[in-house]
Order: structure tokens, then C-alpha cells, then sequence
């Protein structure tokens, strides 16, 4: 699981589960982990994750992908239409940091005979070089002299399981969730239908 902002730095990684595990189970490891949401904030989230009122998710059974919208020739007809296509719009920030981070870091796309525990620090390594890289202006002369290792004072430990974690994805929080969704949704499209008149 990655999170980023929409100038293209990635903000939090939690890396090292296997491919099967469930988007709320990572989630709730990062959690335990670190990984908050400030107050009066949230992370836009694909449908994978349960809505909530610190992760918008998109209207499920609603028009989605921009593609589905075609160039702007196919107007939302409805709030949720409206809230999903720039949701969707919004969302394609962490889809082009992903592109530039793998375009920029091939290892990321193919499999390797690295030991599991050099594996799950690839993606870090990959991640905070980008943001620096990113941080220079696309610099990367810097890597021609690399610094000391940092010292094993500040390693960080992984992750190891969900253990004392409250699922979010409870029917108080997806209220929530739901209301805030549909609150930002509707001034979305009162503010569209007034623009549009």
C-alpha cells in the first residue's frame, strides 16, 4: 500500500504482504503502523476499500472510469456521476506518481531472486528516491555519491500482523463515510448544476 499527494511524493509506504492479502487487511496493518489521517482530512481510495469518513471510496455500481465519460462528451447525469468522474480525475494523481515511480525503477515491474526481506525494501528504497529525486528537480546526480547507510538506530520494524486494530469498515464508520461522501457529492453538483445554468 502506497499513499501520495497530488504533487506526485509518495507520503507512506507499508510493503511485504503477499499479493493475496485484502486491501483492509494491509490497510489495518498500516494503521497500526503509523499510517493516520489527520483531522478534518481524507485519502481518496479506489473500491477496494470500505468508505469511510478518513477513506472516500467512489459510488460502487455508478460511472467510474474517465474513459466511461469520453473526452468530456458525456456529462454526469447525477451527484454520485459527478463526484465519481472527479474522483476518478483526482485519483489519477497516485496513478501517474505509480507510472513514474515504475518507469523510473524497473525492478518494481518484474519479479526478483532477492531474499523476501531485501524484497519488502525495494519499494521504500524506490519510493523515497523518487521523492527526492523529485525534491532536486529531477536531479540524480546525487546518487553519483551516496551518504553513510543510515544507522540501524533508526531502521524502522515491518509489520507483522492486524492485532489490536479496530476494523473501520464497521457499519458507524461506513455511515459516516456515506454521509460525508454524499454531503461533498451533492455541493459538487449544486455547484456544477449553478455553472452549468
Amino acid at each position: 500500500m502506497m499513499a501520495g499527494d497530488f504533487d506526485l511524493n509518495f507520503t507512506f509506504v507499508s510493503a511485504g504482504w503477499e499479493g493475496s492479502a485484502t486491501d483492509a487487511r494491509v490497510l489495518r496493518s498500516a494503521r497500526n503502523s503509523g499510517f493516520h489521517v489527520p483531522a478534518g482530512k481524507f485519502y481518496l481510495v479506489d473500491g477496494g476499500y470500505a468508505n469511510t469518513s478518513s477513506f472516500l471510496a467512489p459510488y460502487r455500481g455508478v460511472r467510474y472510469h474517465l474513459k466511461e465519460f469520453g473526452a468530456g462528451r458525456r456529462r454526469p447525469r447525477n451527484y454520485k456521476e459527478l463526484f465519481n468522474h472527479r474522483h476518478a480525475v483526482l485519483r489519477n494523481a497516485i496513478e501517474r506518481a505509480f507510472g513514474v515511480l515504475k518507469k523510473r525503477f524497473p525492478i518494481l515491474k518484474v519479479a526478483t531472486s532477492h531474499k523476501i526481506w531485501n524484497q519488502v525494501k525495494i519499494p521504500m528504497a524506490a519510493a523515497l528516491l523518487h521523492n527526492i529525486i523529485k525534491a532536486l528537480n529531477g536531479d540524480e546526480q546525487w546518487l553519483d555519491d551516496p551518504q553513510d547507510n543510515i544507522p540501524p538506530e533508526n531502521f524502522v520494524d515491518l509489520p507483522d500482523g492486524d492485532e489490536g486494530y479496530e476494523h473501520e469498515g464497521n457499519e458507524h464508520a461506513d455511515n459516516q463515510g456515506n454521509n460525508l461522501r454524499d454531503a461533498i457529492a451533492r455541493q459538487m453538483w449544486n455547484d456544477y448544476q449553478r455553472h452549468r445554468n
